[in-house]
């Protein structure tokens, strides 16, 4: 599978990434067994790149995935997780409730305390490393800084400006569900990459305007999750998700209209959602989030899918794609040189 580096680090990352926040059981239980064959597909398919984060099921996340890749050569991949929410146990009379408010099907048995101290990036990374059984990570990500961006940028970012330069962390950045506050960290701080979720997809290009042309510039990598908008672009249907809510109608039926399209080029619109973001320079890998080995076969068999280059065409002509959005394999039309 095709690699690249994150920026100007030494930190590779595979084309096609795995997301690990679905392993943590994100808004339903994933049995262990299942956790462990979705890692060990990717494994055999190639994947190279697996992200997590302490947010994800309070630590389970990166639980799984550190038991999944013990005994893999930890020079053969490379991990990445986040710093920004400290997990405190929970006190009280031993009664637990669950943490579906936040979103993960698990027992609320801790609490995330926002932390962009430069003491609660290391505390943080220290409580990684031991629940994901290694001794380093390869890349370690501020984690939606949205209403602490201050702090992140005046403590946190230092702080992991200092692990980079003795060597600890190979490569820094920011991870965020939005393109404007990266953009800042872009163009502010000496970060290697950026993870952007939901904001680089054939139904929102909000990135396009700001973030990846600064990335390009900076020499920058940008990381793209949320490649089918919380579900929206693997299965168009009524009552598909979002970014994590219904899908509005307009959105569906514009979504419906591109898959339409796809089926009658021979291809899936699937196949086209992971294949877009990697059409931009800028972009160096497209994180997905699989539960089953099952699910990640079929990621990995949609982006290894070619996607014709007259899809591409019949997007724009049917306007549903700007003629200045950059597609795989083609040149910007109407880009300025």
């Amino acid at each position: 599978m095709p690699t690249r580096l994150l920026g100007r680090s030494r930190v590779a990352a595979t084309e096609l990434a795995f997301g690990a926040a679905a392993i943590g059981n994100l808004y339903s239980p994933v049995a262990d067994e299942d956790a462990h064959g979705a890692v060990e597909a990717a494994w055999d398919a190639g994947i190279r790149y697996f992200d997590t984060a302490p947010h994800y099921g309070i630590g389970l996340s990166e639980r799984r995935l550190g038991a999944a890749l013990a005994g893999r050569p930890r020079a053969a991949y490379t991990l990445s997780t986040k710093v920004g929410r400290l997990l405190e146990p929970v006190a009280g009379d031993g009664t637990v409730g669950d943490d579906l408010a936040q979103g993960f099907a698990v027992p609320a048995t801790h609490r995330r305390v926002w932390d962009f101290s430069a003491d609660g990036v290391r505390r943080s990374l220290a409580q990684s490393l031991e629940r994901l059984g290694t001794d380093r990570i390869d890349a370690v990500y501020l984690h939606d800084p949205d209403e602490h961006g201050e702090q992140a940028l005046r403590e946190a970012y230092p702080a992991l400006e200092r692990l980079r330069s003795e060597g600890v962390v190979g490569a820094i950045g920011a991870g965020m569900n939005q393109a404007a506050m990266l953009t800042r960290f872009v163009r502010d701080t000496d970060v290697d990459a950026v993870l952007c979720a939901g904001r680089y997809t054939l139904l929102d290009q909000r990135a396009l305007a700001e973030l990846l042309p600064a990335a390009e510039r900076r020499g920058t990598s940008v990381v793209v999750g949320g490649a089918f908008n919380s579900g929206l672009l693997a299965d168009p249907r009524p009552g598909a998700t979002y970014n994590y809510t219904a899908a509005p109608q307009d959105l569906l039926q514009r979504a419906l209209r591109m898959k339409a399209v796809a089926e009658r080029h021979g291809t899936t619109l699937r196949a086209a959602a992971l294949a877009f973001p990697l059409g931009h320079p800028a972009v160096a890998a497209v994180l997905v989030g699989t539960r089953s080995a099952h699910e990640v076969r079929d990621c990995v068999h949609q982006y290894e899918s070619a996607v014709p280059a007259d899809f591409w065409a019949e997007l724009r002509a049917e306007r549903l794609l700007s003629p200045q959005v950059p597609v795989p394999g083609g040149a910007v039309v109407g880009r300025e040189p």
